[in-house]
């Protein structure tokens, strides 16, 4: 792997783990999400979260924590409205998008977003909150390019630039 290629978190795919029940999940810390996902080691899904939106949504997160490595994934170099955001977007969730169209907003983005999963946590039993973070990324993606700006983004706070400065 040559020196222009993102540092891995691990080299192997993660693991996925399926709850039956709610039970399960709770134990496991799922608590209230339908899916969570533990850096790009593994994919956790609740009974409810046994769908293609959920499992590519935490997909996405995996994802985009492999690109940027461990380090900057547990520091955070990508606020957690981005990653929830370009999430929203890959699993194409109609609770929070429009249908495809020019404009996929459902909600206007009004003000900051959490930066933090802690301060998005404790927000997001708003619901709106992930549309608004879709919604302020998907216009973002529209006025760079499209989707490959996502990447660019990401390898250039690999290559140290701040989020702030890539974005």
């Amino acid at each position: 792997m040559g020196s222009s290629a993102p540092p891995l978190i691990s080299a192997r795919d993660p693991e996925i783990f399926v709850c039956g029940d709610d039970d399960c999940y709770r134990k496991i810390g799922g608590g209230q999400s339908r899916g969570m996902a533990l850096l790009n080691l593994a994919l956790f899904l609740s009974p409810e979260g046994m769908t293609i939106t959920i499992a590519s949504h935490e997909m996405s997160h995996i994802e985009l924590h492999t690109r940027i490595g461990l380090i900057k994934t547990v520091r955070r170099d990508v606020p957690q409205w981005f990653d929830e955001g370009v999430a929203v977007l890959v699993s194409d969730d109609s609770r929070y998008l429009r249908p495809t169209s020019s404009d996929r907003c459902l909600v206007e983005p009004d003000g900051a977003l959490p930066t933090t999963r802690s301060a998005w946590i404790e927000s997001a039993a708003s619901t709106s909150l992930y549309a608004k973070a879709a919604c302020r990324v998907s216009r973002w993606i529209a006025a760079h390019g499209g989707s490959p700006a996502v990447t660019r983004l990401l390898e250039s706070i690999v290559a140290g630039q701040s989020f702030e400065m890539a974005y």
